[in-house]
Formats: structure tokens, sequence, C-alpha cells
């Protein structure tokens, strides 16, 4: 059974695609050479013989084959999450279920995608005695300091994984189907409360006050990208459903 897909450049369509099985190999590059198992992509900028594909049961794997050009592989859903594969690089490992590989040309950024649908995940950790672990990030979806949480991240969990974070005035403009008050103070409030929370910054009462408001709002859509603090799926919550609770109860 098949475990990676190979989407060629531009051509989504089924009959397209290239399909392999665990310990199959599939290279891709300029020249068409045995065109039964070659994705060709016809470029002057791409190498003969560019990489190789070669799939796992869970994951593939990525060999750079040129000698001076790094690929990258993006995580089309990880908003920004990517590897690079120095040239020369055998058998990188991919982890991720939809993956688009980029390759500089002349100027220009092509891109396939490779999708590996076979993860597997471990069904319940079973119960143990004992303490519970304490949660690595303590967020309550129902409070106000979510929904500005979502509504930073919200540019890039849209798939644009480089996009510039909304400005205070956007962000008053994207909560206030779930927040029709909402005001400046308010939403700076909720972003120092955040940096806090999630300890980017120290308390109010430290000596120390932590970075500008612009970094504050870079780092924490970095950290809440990079550990799924927020998904796509939590995006709901800005269109009014399970609306927060004021600022001043954000910490209770």
């Amino acid at each position: 059974m098949f475990s990676i897909i190979v989407v060629p450049p531009g051509n989504s369509a089924p009959e397209a695609q290239l399909r392999l099985a665990p310990g199959e190999s599939l290279g891709f590059g300029r020249t068409a050479e045995a065109p039964d198992n070659r994705l060709t992509i016809p470029h002057p900028g791409v190498s003969r013989n560019a990489g190789t594909i070669t799939a796992s049961a869970t994951f593939w794997t990525l060999s750079n084959l040129s000698t001076g050009q790094t690929y990258v592989v993006e995580n089309p859903e990880g908003a920004g999450e990517h590897i690079k594969v120095a040239p020369g690089r055998a058998e990188a490992p991919v982890p991720f279920e939809f993956a688009r590989v980029v390759l500089p040309a002349e100027g220009e950024l092509l891109t396939f995608d490779v999708w590996a649908p076979r993860h597997d995940y471990l069904s319940g950790g079973g119960d143990r005695p004992g303490a519970a672990t304490a949660p690595a990030f303590p967020l309550d979806r129902s409070k106000r300091y979510f929904l500005v949480l979502a509504a930073l991240c919200e540019p890039r969990l849209r798939g644009e994984p480089y996009a510039v974070l909304p400005t205070t005035e956007q962000l008053m403009d994207r909560l206030r189907p779930a927040w029709p008050s909402v005001g400046r103070s308010a939403v700076q409030w909720n972003i120092d409360y955040l940096a806090v929370k999630l300890r980017l910054k120290q308390p109010p009462e430290s000596a120390d006050c932590g970075p500008r408001h612009n970094g504050k709002k870079e780092s924490l859509v970095s950290l809440a990208l990079r550990f799924d603090l927020v998904r796509e799926s939590d995006l709901a919550v800005l269109a009014g459903q399970g609306q927060g609770q004021a600022p001043g109860e954000a910490a209770r």
C-alpha cells in the first residue's frame, strides 16, 4: 500500500499524482529520464538530477543532489514551520503530514507537494496513579486574552507564514464580532497579560519590563504557533463562538 503521494507542480489531479509504497524512491529534476519513476521539473534553473524522495511507513526522506543549492521543505499547515536540506544532504527525514518542497531556480521559487497521510498516533495515555502533570501553557479559551491571541495568529494560520502581524486597529476590527466593546487599551492590556502568562515578560512589579510592544506580539505569535497553542480550528472564536470574558477577568 502506498504511504507517500507526490503532487506535481500545478497539477493536483488524481491521475497526475505519484504514489510511493514504503521503501520506494522517486527522483526529481530537469530531465525526463525514467519517466515512470521520476518527477520532471522542466526549468533551466533546476538541476538535471536535483534530488530523491524515499517513502517510509509514516514519513519520507529527501536527498538533495545539488552541489550548491539548499532546498526548503515547508509545512503549509505549520504557519512558517520548515526544515532546510543542505546541498549533498542524504535522506533528511521530513515529519510533516503535508509538505511543500521549495526549489530556488533563477530568481523563482518552484514548489511541489508531498503528502504523508499515514501518520500514526497513540490512543490514550493510560490511567496511572499520582498527581496529574501541570499544563505547560495554561490557556483558557473562554477568556478574552485568547481572542486576542487568536486574532494575532490568524494571518499566519490562514496560509501566510510570513504575513505582517496585525496592528492594534486591525486587531480591534477583527475582534468586534465577538467583542463589540473592544478598545485600544483593552487590546494592549491583553497582549501584556499574555506576555506575562506565557512567561515572555516579567510581571509589572519586576524591574525588568521586557521587550517593546511590537516585540511582544512577534514573540507571542511565534510561541503560540510553534507549540500549537492556537490552531486554525480555534479561529471560530473570532466569529463570536465561545465569547470570552472581560479583560479584568482574564486572570481568574
